[in-house]
């Protein structure tokens, strides 16, 4: 039995997919717990990585013709992969190219890390994406969440989405167009792109000029307070916060005032440094994350009558 062959996706229509794509970058039954920050995911079907918009483009192109679910990821943040994984074509998009433009303007394929698209900002004395700086985001994930920031004085949130200038996007009808940024009716944590299959290959953002001085200033204000607030990345594996903001109320504090801090359920655990973050303590399961997700809501509705929605989105089969 071929190892593409699962149910749900014909292994015919999986295999000639990997035919077409570039067989050094074909990767059958990968696990996607080492592409998610989250560290956690069952395999993938497929798994193709694409290093420039036009074969992320062909890719979703050819998913579609072969009636293949096709799944785009960027740095895996942000979501919860289910611990069956994925059915279908994961596309990792690694899109690289950045062009700069003229009038503080620059383009990027949405592959592009948001890091590394600071740091070519930076260098060119344009403002407007360092406070998006420790945020593990690419271009793409950056539209789809319109990725925000709370500023530290708590009065202000910026948003990724009031820099766009216009996008082009290969559409539900497999028509590639370039939209303006009404397009995506940017909301908290929403964008078109929720409720659209609709696919991002390059953005084009307006950008300010300012001194690298003042701006790299800004970065480390955020960095710092990111750190202080935040559980570590890298020792603390996790996707974000949880939970988005309940009527006027943080999640976090919420989850705090029911006592959750610090909970593990398997190998997650409510974050002692932080309420509205389940992190990973390494080996931890899906299953393990929902559990913890269940009882926050459920502890938090029964405390306070406040309902708390997701923030993260659940991909693949639980």
């Amino acid at each position: 039995m071929s190892t593409l062959e699962r149910p749900g996706v014909p292994a015919a229509a999986l295999n000639e997919l990997a035919r077409r794509l570039d067989e050094t970058r074909v990767y059958p039954d990968e696990p996607l717990a080492i592409h998610t920050t989250y560290r956690i995911g069952g395999p993938a079907d497929l798994l193709y990585v694409a290093t420039t918009a036009q074969e992320l483009q062909d890719a979703a192109m050819s998913a579609r013709e072969l009636g293949v679910p096709c799944f785009v990821l960027g740095m895996g943040a942000n979501i919860l992969v289910g611990d069956r994984g994925i059915r279908g074509l994961v596309i990792k998009n690694r899109g690289q190219a950045v062009q700069f433009l003229g009038e503080n303007r620059v383009r990027a394929d949405s592959g592009v890390v948001v890091r590394d698209l600071l740091e070519e900002t930076v260098a060119r004395g344009l403002s407007g994406l360092e406070h998006f700086a420790g945020i593990p985001s690419t271009v793409g994930g950056a539209l789809w969440q319109n990725l925000h920031f709370l500023a530290p004085d708590r009065k202000s949130t910026l948003f990724l989405g009031d820099r766009v200038e216009e996008a082009r996007i290969l559409d539900e009808q497999g028509m590639v167009c370039t939209v303006h940024r009404d397009y995506f009716r940017f909301g908290y944590d929403d964008s078109i792109l929720h409720h659209r299959q609709d696919l991002v290959l390059d953005v084009t953002l307006r950008l300010e000029p300012a001194s690298a001085q003042t701006i790299e200033q800004v970065i480390q204000s955020n960095l710092h307070w990111r750190w202080q607030k935040h559980p570590d990345l890298v020792a603390f594996p996790s996707a974000g916060s949880v939970f988005r903001k309940a009527e006027g109320y943080g999640a976090g504090r919420l989850i705090d005032q029911c006592g959750l801090k610090g909970r593990v359920i398997g190998r997650a655990q409510v974050s002692p440094k932080h309420a509205n973050f389940i992190v990973n303590l390494g080996g931890a399961r899906a299953s393990d994350v929902l559990s913890l997700v269940d009882l926050c809501q459920r502890e938090v509705r029964t405390r306070f009558g406040i309902e708390l929605e997701l923030e993260i989105m659940r991909v693949g089969e639980f």
